[in-house]
């Protein structure tokens, strides 16, 4: 397969979590049989925006680095894209993973025609707690040896776990719900697509920047969201879905993924009543949006991937099968020439 580059285009969260980090390499290795290589910035705090564009050009250009992965996100990847040199890295694609702040970096590898994956985050799904969860490890997997797997509902889900600094984070999960079914809306077709999108706090920076690409690269995709562990406020994930729509984007795609939502988060812990609500609200947002503006397009509700515990990793620009009568979902792991329009 080939050794695997472990990186921190964002934060460098192992800094703040060593004994976290060498737990995630260890397991790293295990899971996968590879080498692991890590870059002057995996762990440097402070490191310079060109610096962290630098260790991905080491990493994306090295011959023996079949894969390239994200420590954790973040919040300042926007300007390490400036810094980025895509001849480097589009004469060298292969796999990147990551979530959060590290949509920034999908999508910019996607306007670059380079498809990648849209999970795993060896700080936060590998190191942590007493094991890799079963669903995580199983879609890694997959993604690196380039399966095809239909999701399943892991039944149990957990928002965040324990602080990094603290023992507990070495041998035990967070505290964990149980999870009832996946739901369905829209259209009763089914969907096989290439997808875009992340986490809707960092989309909300691409439209500002005015990185996104073009609306027409949307037809017929199949549009991914979920968020971080900051809480946004249902009226503004309404305004910026109505935004969508007004002007026509909503309208381009097949079909919608939101992801389980976090509903709880360090400093922020509502009520078991509270969460559900917020939940069901976020989710009836979509479900909205899309029946005004997108009727066509398929609606799938919960599906763990994003910020949450057990997570699921998901093609970005790769394609995913959406079947609302068999309510499956299919993610191809095998990863096409490019992404973009297709």
């Amino acid at each position: 397969m080939g050794k695997i580059a472990v990186v921190s285009p964002s934060m460098a969260g192992p800094a703040y979590g060593p004994q976290i980090h060498d737990q995630a390499m260890a397991r790293l290795r295990q899971l996968t049989g590879e080498e692991i290589v890590q870059y002057p910035t995996t762990s440097k705090l402070g490191a310079s925006a060109a610096e962290r564009a630098a260790d991905l050009h080491a990493a994306f250009s090295d011959p023996e680095i079949s894969a390239v992965m994200a420590t954790v996100g973040g919040n300042d990847q926007i300007t390490v894209l400036p810094h980025l040199q895509a001849q480097v890295i589009t004469q060298n694609p292969k796999p990147f993973f990551g979530y959060s702040d590290n949509t920034h970096l999908h999508n910019w590898l996607w306007k670059h025609g380079v498809p990648s994956y849209y999970g795993g985050s060896t700080q936060v799904q590998i190191g942590p707690g007493p094991c890799v969860d079963e669903i995580h490890a199983r879609s890694l997997l997959a993604a690196l040896q380039g399966e095809d797997v239909v999701l399943t509902n892991p039944g149990e889900s957990e928002d965040h776990g324990h602080d990094w600094d603290d023992p507990r984070a070495l041998t035990s999960f967070g505290e964990r719900q149980p999870v009832g079914s996946w739901q369905w809306a829209g259209a009763d077709k089914v969907v096989r697509a290439a997808t875009w999108g992340g986490c809707v706090q960092v989309l909300r920076d691409i439209f500002v920047a005015g990185s996104n690409p073009p609306d027409s690269q949307m037809d017929g995709k199949i549009l991914l969201l979920e968020f971080s562990d900051d809480p946004v406020a249902p009226i503004d994930f309404g305004r910026f879905l109505r935004s969508l729509g007004q002007r026509g984007f909503l309208a381009r795609f097949a079909a919608v993924m939101l992801a389980r939502v976090p509903a709880t988060s360090f400093g922020w812990e509502p009520s078991a009543e509270e969460q559900a609500a917020y939940r069901e609200a976020m989710a009836e947002l979509v479900v909205d949006a899309f029946a005004q503006y997108a009727p066509h397009a398929v609606v799938s509700l919960g599906v763990p991937f994003g910020h949450t515990r057990p997570q699921w990793i998901l093609p970005y620009g790769g394609e995913v099968t959406l079947d609302p009568r068999a309510q499956t979902v299919t993610a191809h792991y095998r990863l096409p020439a490019q992404a973009g329009p297709r």
